[in-house]
């Protein structure tokens, strides 16, 4: 059933963006795809979107250079009037870089890259949009399980994403007078080709982050799209200032 709904998704060329296009276009909302470089990735990702019915335009997008993200919104603002449309109804933020090393090996330029991408790009690019966003749209911002739990080598990446936590509940606050409602979804270890694809094609590491795991595997980026498509639902319509972790139980 359609909805007439519009998303945009960034990070969509690839693993969790993907599957959040898809499984929201299954659920008849428009999809934006985005890609900071990758548009043959985007291209492949807007033809699975309508193969399952649902329509799907591609748009560059990279979080690292705020300074393009006024282009950006025009190009998003002269393709939803292609649409017929005014107004957005859901940002998913998915988009994120991820470097991993013990204290002693970071370096600035590591540090800048990940929370450059991961809080400050996400931040600016919700100040950009929201004047687009509908009354009773939504923000999604995609954290990690990371922020619950400890791991060497993962301190950058979790504290980008626990910043991100931070600033969806402290949006939700001022946004929900507007009637925006923000949230974050936090996928647990799912196999996609984040960091290398470990948690795909390690069979190791899956097998020990399955024992770790309440429900005895590591996720399928198809059910982190599901979960996504879930919270910009109806469904959820009373639902804002949560993170809702998505990771079979892991590491409890």
């Amino acid at each position: 059933m359609t909805t007439d709904k519009i998303a945009v998704v960034t990070g969509t060329n690839r693993g969790l963006g993907r599957s959040a296009a898809i499984a929201l276009a299954t659920r008849g909302v428009r999809v934006v795809v985005t890609h900071r470089g990758d548009a043959a990735g985007a291209e492949e990702t807007a033809e699975q979107v309508r193969a399952v019915g649902g329509t799907a335009a591609v748009l560059r997008l990279d979080l690292s250079d705020v300074s393009s993200f006024e282009s950006f919104t025009s190009e998003l603002g002269a393709q939803l009037e292609r649409w017929g449309a005014s107004r957005l109804d859901v940002l998913v933020n998915n988009a994120g870089v991820g470097i991993f090393g013990p204290l002693e090996t970071v370096t600035l330029d590591d540090f800048d890259t990940v929370m450059g991408t991961n809080v400050r790009g996400t931040f600016f690019l919700i100040q950009s949009l929201v004047p687009l966003l509908a009354q009773g749209g939504q923000v999604i911002n995609v954290s990690s399980s990371a922020t619950r739990h400890t791991r060497p080598t993962t301190s950058v990446y979790a504290a980008s994403k626990a910043a991100l936590e931070a600033l969806s509940r402290n949006l939700a606050a001022e946004l929900g007078p507007r009637g925006i409602r923000v949230n974050s979804i936090a996928p647990g270890p799912t196999a996609t080709d984040f960091n290398g694809g470990a948690m795909r094609d390690d069979d190791g590491l899956r097998q020990a982050l399955a024992d770790q795991t309440v429900l005895g595997r590591v996720g399928e980026p198809e059910e982190i799209g599901d979960a996504i498509a879930t919270m910009a639902s109806e469904g959820l319509r009373w639902v804002t200032a949560q993170r809702i972790e998505v990771s079979g139980g892991a590491l409890l």
